[in-house]
């Protein structure tokens, strides 16, 4: 079902979460969290992930805007990978859109917070 969410969305194919969290443990990608802030709280983020909320994502993914994320700079910079997660895997779809409109090459919706876990990825509260 998520497969065919994520192609109705434009998201691309699902991907392997194991692979996502090797991947950003061997800092050769990057993982971001779309969900608002206080969602965040409530239920902790992936080990190491940086939180852009979709609400101001506009923002923070473009280059021109004076509020650029220093990080998310970096990974675009260094051609990184990036693995987005929200609650329901709809917020990171239409994120990983965004982003790529601001040329992220390689734009991943990894789903869920809980996609991540499963793939074996810490959750820091």
């Amino acid at each position: 079902m998520f497969n065919l969410f994520n192609s109705l969305m434009g998201s691309g194919p699902a991907v392997n979460a194991a692979q996502a969290v090797q991947a950003v443990a061997e800092k050769r990608a990057l993982v971001i969290d779309v969900r608002e802030e206080a969602e965040v709280r409530a239920s902790g983020k992936a080990k190491g992930a940086l939180n852009l909320p979709l609400s101001r994502l506009h923002l923070t993914a473009d280059p021109n805007s004076g509020h650029f994320d220093k990080r998310l700079a970096e990974a675009k910079k260094a051609g990184l990978p990036l693995y987005l997660y929200c609650a329901s895997g709809a917020r990171s779809g239409r994120a990983a859109g965004i982003l790529r409109s601001y040329g992220f090459a390689e734009v991943h919706n990894l789903g869920t917070l809980g996609a991540w876990a499963q793939g074996g990825g810490a959750v820091q509260r």
